[in-house]
């Protein structure tokens, strides 16, 4: 796919790229209706062209965001554009400033698994593993977590909730923000939703570990 070297061409891309999807989706719900499907090889190019057009609406969403706050629109209208926080909006498509150097902050994620890591690290808590959860504490986490740390934060929590029943839908979002990759978890009580936060350092030790209500920045 030849990468797009403006927003106008990005635009036209993507609308080329969504019509020949939804011809080809066409032919294939033709197919199968008539009893003659497409072989597995066009059901695989469908798909490609499907993860194809979604690479390009992310492309376009993020250059017309950026375009929005250059022509002076603020993060709340963006966010409520699109059903999310100010917050949320700054986080996905902001370019903030490292206050200690006044250069652009690097939202790239390089430590590789950590959704994984930080699932695992919340069920080792959430189901009393302690011992095998401190192992990827970083020193204060340590110092801090105590049992009785960790028995308060989840009393208060099933005070507002109830009991925990399991993950909740949807996968775990990572993200760079500052120094830390930080992963949030959905999960499910019985009286309502709210969302595991573990932010990881740069030595991938677990900097911080919470839970949150869902629609917390």
């Amino acid at each position: 796919m030849e990468a797009p070297s403006s927003l106008a061409d990005l635009t036209a891309q993507l609308a080329g790229q969504a019509s020949a999807l939804a011809e080809t989706a066409a032919a294939a719900d033709a197919g199968a209706a008539a009893g003659s499907p497409l072989p597995a090889a066009g059901y695989l190019g469908l798909l490609r062209s499907a993860r194809d057009a979604g690479t390009l609406a992310g492309q376009a969403l993020r250059l017309c965001a950026q375009q929005a706050r250059d022509a002076g629109c603020t993060w709340q209208e963006i966010g409520d554009l699109l059903g999310v926080t100010r917050q949320a909006a700054f986080q996905r498509f902001g370019k903030p400033l490292d206050p200690r150097t006044g250069e652009p902050m690097d939202k790239t994620v390089r430590m590789t698994g950590a959704a994984e890591r930080a699932v695992q690290v919340v069920t080792d808590v959430l189901e009393g593993r302690m011992d095998h959860a401190r192992q990827s504490f970083n020193a204060q986490v340590l110092a801090a977590f105590t049992d009785e740390a960790r028995g308060s934060a989840l009393a208060t929590v099933a005070g507002l909730v109830g009991a925990f029943e399991g993950f909740g839908d949807g996968e775990p979002f990572t993200r760079r923000i500052g120094d830390h990759t930080v992963v949030d978890i959905p999960l499910r009580y019985e009286a309502g939703d709210m969302k595991a936060r573990v932010a990881f350092d740069d030595d991938e030790k677990v900097a911080g570990l919470f839970i949150l209500l869902p629609d917390a920045p």
